[in-house]
Order: structure tokens, then C-alpha cells, then sequence
């Protein structure tokens, strides 16, 4: 039975792309999911497996990364317009460019009032927080005498731009990766805390205030320590918790470092300075540590995945 060719498209999927503006101390985000499907004279390919007439999905992801540098990224849309008429009038055989963007939203931390040791929270212009992401988590345990209480939260997504550092590290004839000076520093935040309330006759907690604060005092921590590995930035944020908030006695952190690599753009005559980055999901590297109050036993379990 004869048969025909139906409506096709083809691109690269999901470039995640990371666009840093630097207005001098104050740094902007623009970080899209940028996907690319482009349709137009493509029978042949499908037919005889000509290739003749078709621009490689590789190219598309060159060009995002590209227009990020050369268009910068005011909106969405407007990236996304910039893209789709550069494939159409730019190809011959595309008749049509479907650019589908996601972007994900981030925030500036606002940093405390004193001055931080390392930078000065009045200085702190290039951290942020992921809008809308996390999830609020506690666990209670009651044995009929005593309590056990143990929240958190889960899937705070939080960066630097810069202040961050990676170099001096161990390298054996396997180590490829280079020493980083000025990188972006990343992670999505799993937490806990746990409680020094554990009977009625004590004081309860305003549990409210006491998250709101936690969380204020963790984020301010990673925004104002220049960070030399994010194992020291976990600690100063589990030390900034227990120095300011009585009510806790242990904190312990699961931080995925999520990668940003500069894309190579020189084989396109354009120079990459610290702005235009490939975003990596995986494999990433999993830093988790224990904080305590002096004097104290750890109790919160090393593994947090039921909790």
C-alpha cells in the first residue's frame, strides 16, 4: 500500500541557557529551556535520507547559545522572536520555526543589615533565589513523653553569579578539570533542622517565625560568604542557623552542586566572558554534612529521603 509523508518537524530539544547581564556590581538572570523544532522542504530526508536540506539539530543549539551573547536576553519572547526569524530567513528550506521557551524565575536575596566578614552584605547584588520551588517539610515523632520535632525544607533552588572559587584540589592522571577563579556557584537546597523542644513542660516554639527566620538566616548565609567550595558555604549557612536561632540544636544539608559551564563560543568569533552558560543537570557532585551546636548529638539521619 502506498504511502505519504505527513506533517514533520525537527530540532534541539530543551538548551538550557543561562544569560548573565552584569550593570556593574548588580547581576541579572535570564536562565531559559529553550526548544527549537523547524519545518519546511525536509521530503527528502525522510524519504531517501538526503541530508541537503537540513540545517543539524546541533547548529540550532549552537545559535541559542550564540543570540545569547550577541542579542542578550531582555524577554523571553523576545529571544524566541529573534530565533525563529533567523531560521526561516536564514535557511531556505525552513518555512517554519517553533521556538518554545520555559523560564525559570529567580529572585535577590535580601541580605542582612550588618556588614558579612568576607564581602559586606551591602555589596551582595548577585544572589538569588528560584521563585516558587521549595517545599516545606516536618516530621514529628511522639513517644507519649517526649517529643521529636524535625522540619525543613526541600527544592530551593538558590545561586551565586560570582564570589565563588574551586582551585587548589587534589589532581591525579585522571583530573581534567580546571581551576575556576570567578564561577557560579549553584545548588538546589534539601534541609533540616531539628528541634531542642521535646516536652510539653517547655516553651513550644512559634514554629511560623521560627521557619521564616531559619530560612532567612540560610539564604543570607549563602549570599554573603565568599565561597572557596560549597562544602564551606554549607557549613556557614548550618552556623549562621544555630547562632541565630536558639531553638535549633542540629541542622544537616543534602546541596547537589548543579553545574554551569562556560560554552565555548570561539568557533563562532565570539569571546565568552563569564556570561554565556551551559547549565548541566547531570551528573552533578552531592556535598551533605551535619551541623551541630557544641556539645550536642546528632540525631537528624543521614539519609533524608523519608523524611
Amino acid at each position: 500500500m502506498p504511502t505519504i509523508l505527513g506533517q514533520n518537524q525537527y530540532g534541539k530539544a530543551e538548551n538550557r541557557v543561562v544569560r548573565i547581564t552584569r550593570d556593574g556590581a548588580t547581576h541579572h538572570i535570564k536562565d531559559l529551556n529553550v526548544s527549537v523544532a523547524l519545518s519546511g522542504d525536509m521530503d527528502e530526508v525522510h524519504y531517501s535520507g538526503s541530508n541537503a536540506n537540513v540545517l543539524p539539530t546541533d547548529t540550532t543549539k549552537n545559535t541559542v547559545y550564540a543570540f545569547a551573547k550577541e542579542h542578550g536576553i531582555d524577554s523571553a519572547e523576545q529571544f524566541g522572536i529573534h530565533l525563529a526569524r533567523h531560521f526561516v530567513t536564514s535557511q531556505r528550506p525552513i518555512h517554519r520555526a517553533r521556538i518554545r521557551i520555559e523560564e525559570h524565575a529567580w529572585e535577590r536575596i535580601e541580605t542582612s543589615d550588618a556588614n558579612s566578614k568576607s564581602i559586606g552584605a551591602d555589596e551582595v547584588k548577585h544572589s538569588f533565589v528560584r521563585k516558587g520551588q521549595e517545599t516545606r517539610v516536618t516530621q514529628i515523632t511522639y513517644d507519649g513523653e517526649s517529643w521529636e520535632v524535625i522540619s525543613g525544607l526541600k527544592d530551593l533552588v538558590v545561586m551565586n553569579s560570582t564570589n565563588s572559587e574551586f582551585r587548589g584540589y587534589v589532581k591525579d592522571e585522571y583530573t581534567t578539570l580546571q581551576e575556576a577563579y570567578d564561577r557560579i556557584l549553584a545548588t538546589q537546597v534539601s534541609g533540616r533542622w531539628r528541634f531542642n523542644w521535646t516536652d510539653d513542660e517547655q516553651r513550644m516554639p512559634n514554629w511560623e517565625k521560627s521557619y521564616e527566620q531559619t530560612r532567612k538566616h540560610m539564604l543570607q548565609a549563602f549570599a554573603e560568604t565568599y565561597s572557596l567550595s560549597l562544602q564551606q558555604t554549607l557549613y556557614q549557612m548550618g552556623s549562621r542557623i544555630i547562632n541565630h536561632r536558639g531553638e535549633i540544636d542540629e541542622v544537616r544539608f543534602s546541596l547537589p552542586n548543579k553545574h554551569h559551564f562556560l560554552v565555548d563560543l570561539e568557533p563562532f568569533g565570539l569571546k565568552n566572558d563569564n556570561e554565556v552558560y551551559f547549565a548541566a543537570d547531570r551528573p552533578y557532585g552531592l556535598i551533605e554534612a551535619t551541623i551541630l551546636r557544641d556539645g550536642c548529638e546528632q540525631k537528624i539521619p543521614v539519609d533524608l529521603t523519608n523524611l
